[in-house]
């Protein structure tokens, strides 16, 4: 499906997709740019989220691909879990015109804000892993689906979600949860957009345009996010956590 844009309009998108994919490649957050953005240019909300999952395809994916080269995640160890992320965000998407996502919606915020308050105040928060409180399996089992499917129903706020679930249920330091969380919200993106791709049909032009901009802005964040880890993930998570929570009780007025 063809969408005409006018050169600034592209230019504009293209920017936000950037900072969406730099800004999603450490913290998350990325639908809060680039969501609006293709709303306010005029497109029907469904078309919005299909046309979404396309451009942040290509972010998740180059965070998944450098947080990988870098050593942070075993993709041969996680693939089970990114199977289940993927299935969750599939039947999530399937489910997104039927379900009353307003009660979800109404709870997201202060979800959002107790994320933020939890990185922003828990003492002993850095690179080094702690205590794992449940097991593998359970955590891939119950934990994995239940987000993967959020993605696929509403998706702000997933990459802060799986973050403080690998560190508080799982244990690990916030570099290695990062790079875990863009594993499994890249295999939640996928199975998103096939469940969307059912019911709606995205402009791929625009997503594969903006995609390219993720994919360098992804680069560019996961890259720093590597070198400076929880010095750079903590406050960026925080903050980009209190914006959305922010700009969903806007919403809400």
């Amino acid at each position: 499906m063809m969408f005409e844009v006018s050169g600034d309009l592209l230019f504009l998108l293209i920017v936000a997709a950037f900072a969406a994919g730099f800004i999603d490649s450490i913290a998350g957050g990325g639908g809060l740019i680039t969501v609006p953005a293709l709303l306010l240019a005029g497109i029907p909300p469904v078309t919005a989220l299909a046309t979404n999952k396309v451009q942040a395809l290509f972010g998740s994916g180059m965070a998944a691909v450098n947080y990988a080269r870098a050593g942070y995640v075993d993709v041969r160890r996680q693939w089970v879990a990114a199977v289940i992320s993927f299935a969750g965000a599939l039947i999530g998407a399937l489910f997104a015109s039927s379900l009353p996502t307003d009660v979800i919606r109404l709870g997201l915020p202060v979800l959002l804000i107790g994320v933020a308050l939890f990185f922003a105040f828990k003492k002993g928060l850095d690179d080094v892993d702690r205590v794992q409180r449940v097991t593998p399996l359970l955590f891939t089992a119950a934990f994995v689906p239940l987000i993967g499917f959020y993605d696929g129903l509403i998706g702000p706020g997933t990459g802060a979600f799986f973050m403080i679930g690998f560190v508080s249920l799982a244990g690990y330091g916030i570099l290695k949860a990062t790079a875990h969380t863009k594993l499994l919200n890249f295999a939640s993106n996928v199975g998103g957009l096939t469940g969307f791709l059912l019911v709606a049909k995205p402009f791929w032009m625009l997503g594969l345009a903006m995609g390219a901009a993720q994919l360098a802005g992804a680069y560019v964040g996961s890259t720093l996010a590597s070198r400076i880890g929880a010095k750079l993930i903590r406050p960026v998570l925080v903050v980009v956590s209190t914006v959305l929570a922010l700009k969903l009780l806007w919403d809400l007025i």
